[in-house]
């Protein structure tokens, strides 16, 4: 086995792998360091490379299963953070200058539970500034560029959490998803990402961007793997005000059971030619998805998806608003310090009144009810991970996502758990998602849809030309 071979493995393959003794945790470790320095200088996904801890935990790691200390399929393996998820002794920056040199003290707790599942920290990756606006090219770190095409965006705002997976730079990663910024960038880079129920994850010590609308979840090159994540790191969380209290399943349980029968809700009518509409090549590579799905056994439903549109106007009033309370001292003393596409986002929540945030929030109420509604006729809803595919950075205009239907948002309003798994590639090798969503706390549905559809297709073993 080559060491890119070895870096491509999955986190399932590579637990039973350590456990056969044919490799080690530092040996692979070594591999994704030395393909992270042969090959990030392209991409930008990390900007914290912790490569001595790294190898401190792997050799840790690795006396520990020799001694028979196991703690788990996540034990040995390295993994990466987004950069909001405070990490004690080291960087925490948002890719923003107002934390370029933030050191906290303490670890946010999904981070401290992936560090007693054994996983080994390989760093801390790039994303859009505080999670909010466009790639960020005016901060002081670079912005992540997509593995399958550096001239594109790998999508965000968890940018080089999607960046690192899909360049065989980590087995797993953490990102954050207030708008789709798990699915979205799980997407564009061709990995699977999952936004798990709202609540369902602790969020405590993770920067905010919109504390009614933040989702934290995990991303991994295969479903199995994400269910391995999110099964480390879900559960009730007394320091998140927002946490449930609710029984964590076992989430690999249902993984093979199929999907014959299973009613798939497609909200076309309404919502896919919003404005400019989906890209044409993007939605036929959706509709073939649909295909491999209904021969799978599932039964496809066309519902209407008004609903899921006009989500989309309260998911980002909201979003706006909250983020600008959160900034406003920052903003008011050093705007400056924040880059230009943040700044302009900010401007926007500071013009917007509290009674625009009510009406949003009361709208909130209403559309959750009727998308959830849907739940009496269908299992599940499906639509593509991106109504595009990544645009070019050289061409990039920061009002087109505005002029395209948005798939994200209406689950991040409802709080339902949604996944995005790779579903095929444009005529110009740039990958296409499939997303599914389901009922609250119904996670493990979606693992099954997206595991099925998964193992029918060859898509995910994909690795990009780089």
């Amino acid at each position: 086995m080559t060491t890119n071979d070895l870096c491509y493995l999955t986190i399932t393959e590579a637990a039973a792998g350590l456990r056969r003794k044919d490799f080690s945790p530092v040996e692979l470790t070594n591999s994704c360091l030395a393909r992270i320095e042969a090959i990030d200088g392209k991409l930008h996904s990390f900007i914290t490379l912790t490569a001595d801890r790294a190898l401190k935990q792997a050799r840790e790691a690795e006396k520990e299963l020799h001694s028979g200390n196991d703690r788990g399929p996540l034990h040995g393996i390295p993994i990466a953070l987004k950069d909001l998820y405070a990490t004690k002794g080291i960087r925490t920056t948002c890719h923003s200058a107002v934390l370029e040199h933030w050191i906290p003290d303490h670890d946010a707790t999904a981070v401290a539970k992936l560090q007693e599942a054994g996983t080994i920290l390989l760093g801390k990756l790039g994303m859009h500034e505080f999670a909010l606006g466009g790639p960020s090219v005016d901060a002081p770190f670079p912005a992540v560029r997509n593995p399958w095409n550096t001239a594109h965006i790998p999508g965000g705002s968890s940018s080089g959490s999607g960046a690192a997976l899909a360049a065989g730079f980590c087995y797993g990663a953490l990102g954050s998803d207030t708008g789709g910024s798990i699915r979205t960038p799980s997407s564009h880079c061709g990995v699977v990402g999952i936004k798990p129920t709202y609540g369902r994850v602790s969020r405590s010590c993770v920067v905010p961007l919109s504390w009614s609308l933040d989702h934290t979840g995990p991303m991994a090159r295969s479903v199995e793997d994400c269910a391995i994540l999110l099964q480390a790191i879900a559960g009730y969380d007394p320091r998140d005000p927002a946490s449930a209290n609710v029984t964590v399943p076992d989430f690999r349980a249902g993984l093979r059971e199929g999907i014959k029968g299973l009613r798939v809700g497609v909200p076309r009518a309404n919502w896919f030619d919003e404005n400019k509409g989906t890209d044409p090549e993007t939605e036929a590579v959706f509709d073939n998805a649909l295909k491999t799905l209904e021969s799978l056994g599932a039964v496809i439903v066309e519902i209407d998806g008004k609903a899921f549109s006009i989500a989309r106007k309260a998911n980002q009033t909201i979003l706006v608003c909250e983020a600008y309370a959160y900034h406003e001292k920052t903003y008011q003393e050093t705007p400056m310090k924040f880059g230009s596409s943040v700044r302009r986002r900010m401007l926007e929540g500071a013009f917007l009144s509290a009674a625009d945030y009510i009406t949003a929030q009361r709208a909130r109420t209403v559309l959750s009810e009727q998308i959830r509604a849907n739940f009496s006729n269908v299992d599940v809803f499906s639509v593509p991970g991106a109504a595009r595919p990544p645009e070019a950075f050289e061409s990039m205009d920061p009002n087109e996502q505005n002029l395209r239907p948005n798939f994200t948002n209406a689950f991040n309003l409802t709080g339902l758990p949604a996944i995005s798994v790779p579903c095929g590639f444009t005529s110009g090798n740039l990958p296409v998602g499939l997303q599914i969503a389901a009922r609250p706390f119904e996670e493990g549905t979606c693992f099954r849809v997206a595991y099925a559809y998964e193992q029918a297709t060859e898509w995910h073993k994909r690795r990009p030309p780089i």
